[in-house]
């Protein structure tokens, strides 16, 4: 057996598991996938749990030690230029996120998938028209179409869902429309149309589920994608309005303070969405080699 190889027993045992737990036990067998796994389960632990986890209140103002005060043993980050915890802010910020990242995906993959599968299983003028949309909307720098639209409709967590929206969902439709193409044509199609099933059905029972393992992976790094747009966003004051605690917003407020040595403020929000967007990433290749080995 070559390294890398799964016994044929473990693939047995596998074979019997549920979906969602053979997942898991494939999971295992993959080192960067752990990796990434463990870093976005304790950005969520810390999301979920951060009105415990937090040692101060996001928006308490801590004058007695001062403003941008050192990491300390009372403030283990520091605090940033309004003496607010930074720790207490990264933790707090990381709720935001993974909750909008999750949300505009979500968001990008129903309009998404709804345009890819009508094009890839119509075909003719309707994936034409379809497909001709997304050309036009892809056709436009993507930061560019996030900034138009946020300083159209103004800083908001639904305005950034709007936007990942508008931008994700001609990529996705791509992604659905090619996998509906090469599905259309399998045989368990072909039996569901003799059986007299509608169309809906057909895409929405037959050819999508089979094509969930690209889109898993797909989905994974575009949270990661809309994680970092939500931090660039916040850094161009485009993010979510003041005091809320965007980890972009952190970022910006203190990259001014770099040049004079107080590079906390800016460098903690900043390792805390790398390593979200590491950790999804990693996730994704993990979750890639789950769908070439099932």
């Amino acid at each position: 057996m070559s390294v890398g190889t799964i016994p044929a027993s473990t693939i047995s045992r596998q074979s019997r598991l549920p979906g969602w737990l053979r997942s898991i036990a494939l999971l295992r067998e993959s080192p960067l996938g752990i990796i990434g796994a463990f870093l976005v389960a304790f950005w969520i632990i810390m999301a979920v749990g951060a009105p415990w986890l937090a040692p101060y209140d996001p928006n308490d103002n801590d004058f007695d030690i001062g403003i941008i005060a050192p990491p300390s043993a009372v403030h283990w980050l520091g605090t940033d230029d309004q003496a607010r915890d930074i720790l207490s802010r990264i933790i707090w910020g990381s709720r935001i996120v993974l909750t909008i990242a999750p949300m505009a995906t979500l968001c990008a993959y129903l309009v998404g998938c709804a345009m890819g599968l009508l094009a890839g299983y119509y075909r003719g003028w309707v994936d034409t028209a379809l497909m001709q949309v997304c050309n036009v909307i892809l056709s436009f720098p993507v930061l560019l179409l996030y900034v138009i639209i946020m300083m159209k409709f103004g800083p908001s967590a639904l305005n950034i869902v709007v936007a990942v929206t508008f931008v994700a969902s001609p990529q996705v439709a791509r992604l659905v429309r090619s996998q509906t193409l090469e599905l259309r044509e399998r045989e368990y199609v072909a039996a569901a149309k003799m059986r007299g099933e509608p169309a809906w059905y057909i895409m929405l029972v037959e050819i999508l589920p089979n094509a969930r393992g690209p889109l898993i992976v797909d989905a994974c790094l575009r949270m990661g994608y809309t994680a970092i747009t939500i931090g660039i966003l916040g850094f161009l004051g485009l993010g979510l309005r003041p005091p809320d605690p965007d980890w972009g917003g952190m970022i910006g407020a203190g990259y001014s303070y770099v040049m004079g040595g107080q590079v906390h403020m800016a460098l903690a929000p900043a390792l805390a969405l790398s390593s979200l967007v590491v950790g999804l990433s990693l996730l994704a290749d993990g979750l890639r080699e789950i769908s070439l080995r099932d």
